[in-house]
């Protein structure tokens, strides 16, 4: 559905671009890196404020039992967790919404999993007193779901989350631990390279999890099978070694809140108060609190956000080879096996911070970066060299992490289709884009850090696989659907529209565009622009805006539309493009939305993308503009 108006002339789409790309190049750090900052977290917030107070316990009850012991052995300051555990309950307490529930972010809507995690939280904390009348509401809210039932239902067979959560509950006194689902932790006693043939039901980052909140579940409930029993007290102190052996620098696991958490709090709770994993543990998320109580969904994302923001402002024109950050992006790269999964050298992840795993969405992001740096005309012929060596590498590991299928799993190869471990049509795109990036260089890049180097004919044949892979991934409606990114106003909370813009931009980088499935998937996208000329968006929490469409999903469908052959589709790429300088123009390209999934349908807005999104878009639209081109002029070959 599109809106007649006024086409936005060359000079003010241009003065929008400048704005906003002034707006993106002041939020940058020291460095030139975009740090940004990610949404606090309800989830993050509930599930530290239950592991400190469980912590706090097992800090009670070892003094009780070293009357004696005068030194600090723990290096935890009761008084400091105390003070935090109030402080996230205050928090807390503020972010429930009407209904009763809570939501993952303060523009999320209310969901079961984040409303049990809070109820614990507040219960653990020994708040439920002088909070009685926001419980009472909350667990009408949660039985009004299913309770039990409603968790289940949200998240199917995957026991990531579910698991660890009816386990905070059970903690709180809130589940029966017969109702909680064993988990087999002796599994993490293997060899990294047999977990994917041992069909675990945890996804791949979440051994952690499959090891402490397993013991947690077994040492409250043991298992009746004799056979079970045993094998399980024997892998206890090996599975805490493997855990221990897992744990980054920074003490976080994926520099997450949640996932740290749920380890603390299961280690507390059967008495590893002297634990080194869990005095670590609690030393990261003591460091992630931030001043009003709250915590983040993850520490940042730092690399992503920079890989993001140079290719954003390479769309207009801008010379990135200025910026300060290839130094420090080239240093984020993976140049070992890494710990967590095994990963070989290569790869990027999401930060530049020690809890980072190497994937399939920040590595293709930072080899895009890359190739257009090295483009720019002030790069030196030095930092090609650089940043040469460093595609060599990337790109031997991201295609040595295809799947079978064709398509790109986020960290693992082969692993299995619980989510976030199966093949993605976004991150299937954002691989394909980035190996076509490199593909007329090969012939001159040095041998990779390991494995062989990467030829075109081997990238072809990748590349077929890839297509094939996108093609049965397209719906009967013409829409892809994204792994990592959704909109909670759907009903299956899935983005359609980002999932489409995305794939339909590696159609573009690739040639593609006048296949059969890149036009039903323009005319998807067609079909579901917003009135006011945007795309997704939708009713936001009452508190904050009300129905509009977002800065995010309009810009990288506007860059989708502006990749389109022959100019078709003029008056939808006008009306976004015209929506985009608008919100510009008003400030509005500031403004958050929640479309980031971070593991486990859990809910995020990182403040950075509306900015960045928007850059990529206006840049790309002015662009074609200044040229005189028709809307969808350039071609592959032509970039």
């Amino acid at each position: 559905m599109t809106i007649c108006g006024d086409t936005v002339s060359p000079a003010r789409l241009y003065a929008a671009l400048q704005a906003a790309r002034r707006d993106l190049l002041g939020e940058a750090e020291a460095g030139g890196v975009w740090t940004g900052q990610l949404a606090s977290s309800a989830v993050s917030t509930a599930t530290a404020v239950s592991a400190l107070s469980l912590v706090a316990k097992g800090i009670r009850e070892y003094r009780a039992r070293h009357p004696k012991d005068d030194s600090d052995n723990l290096g935890f300051s009761l008084e400091t967790i105390d003070s935090w555990v109030s402080r996230g309950v205050e928090w807390l307490g503020e972010q429930q919404n009407p209904d009763g529930g809570w939501g993952d972010t303060n523009l999320s809507h209310s969901n079961i999993a984040t409303t049990m995690l809070a109820v614990a939280a507040i219960g653990l904390s020994g708040a439920s007193a002088e909070r009685a009348a926001q419980l009472e509401s909350a667990n009408a809210y949660i039985d009004r779901l299913g309770r039990l039932d409603g968790l289940r239902q949200r998240y199917g067979k995957d026991k990531t989350f579910a698991v660890p959560i009816l386990t905070n509950a059970a903690l709180a006194g809130q589940a029966d631990w017969a109702d909680i689902s064993s988990l087999p932790f002796e599994f993490a006693c293997v060899p990294q390279s047999f977990y994917r043939f041992m069909q675990l039901p945890v996804v791949s980052y979440a051994i952690p999890a499959l090891v402490a909140v397993g013991q947690a579940r077994f040492h409250h409930r043991r298992p009746w099978n004799p056979i079970a029993r045993f094998v399980r007290s024997m892998a206890r102190v090996p599975s805490l070694r493997v855990l221990e052996k897992l744990q980054p620098a920074s003490g976080g696991f994926l520099e997450a809140t949640p996932l740290t958490s749920f380890v603390v709090m299961s280690l507390a709770s059967i008495g590893q108060i002297e634990s080194p994993v869990l005095r670590e543990g609690v030393r990261f998320i003591l460091g992630s609190a931030r001043e009003d109580g709250s915590w983040p969904i993850d520490t940042n994302l730092a690399t992503f956000n920079t890989s993001l923001a140079i290719n954003a402002l390479s769309n207009g024109g801008f010379d990135v080879a200025t910026l300060p950050c290839l130094d420090w992006l080239l240093s984020c790269q993976n140049v070992a096996r890494h710990p967590f999964t095994g990963a070989a050298p290569g790869g990027w992840g999401w930060t530049d911070l020690s809890g980072a795993v190497p994937d399939a969405d920040d590595t293709p992001a930072a080899l895009l970066a890359l190739a257009v740096w090295r483009k720019a005309p002030s790069c030196r012929d030095e930092d090609r060299e650089r940043i040469d060596n460093a595609a060599a590498s990337g790109l031997r590991w991201m295609l040595d992490l295809q799947n079978r299928d064709g398509g790109w799993p986020t960290f693992c190869r082969g692993w299995g289709k619980l989510p976030f471990d199966r093949s993605g049509s976004d991150l299937t795109a954002h691989a394909l884009r980035a190996a076509e990036a490199w593909r007329t260089k090969l012939s001159s890049l040095p041998k990779p850090m390991y494995g062989l180097s990467v030829t075109e004919s081997e990238l072809q044949q990748r590349a077929v696989r890839g297509q094939n892979y996108l093609r049965r991934q397209q719906q009967s409606d013409g829409h892809w659907a994204p792994l990592w990114f959704g909109n909670q106003d759907q009903s299956d909370e899935e983005n359609p529209v980002y999932g489409t813009a995305r794939v339909l931009l590696a159609y573009r980088d690739l040639g593609w565009n006048e296949s059969k499935e890149a036009q039903r998937g323009y005319s998807w996208l067609a079909s579901n622009q917003n009135k006011d000329g945007g795309w997704g968006g939708g009713v936001s929490h009452e508190r904050e805006r009300g129905t509009t469409s977002s800065v995010e999903e309009t810009a990288v469908a506007l860059e989708a539309f502006l990749s389109h052959p022959g100019g078709k589709h003029r008056e939808i790429a006008e009306n976004a493009t015209r929506f985009l300088v608008e919100t510009t123009e008003s400030g509005g390209h500031r403004n958050c939305w929640p479309i980031g999934f971070y593991f486990a349908k859990l809910w995020y807005h990182e403040r950075l993308y509306p900015l960045i999104f928007n850059v990529a878009a206006l840049g790309l639209a002015s662009a074609e503009k200044q040229n005189g081109d028709s809307p969808g002029g350039r071609t592959s070959s032509e970039k």
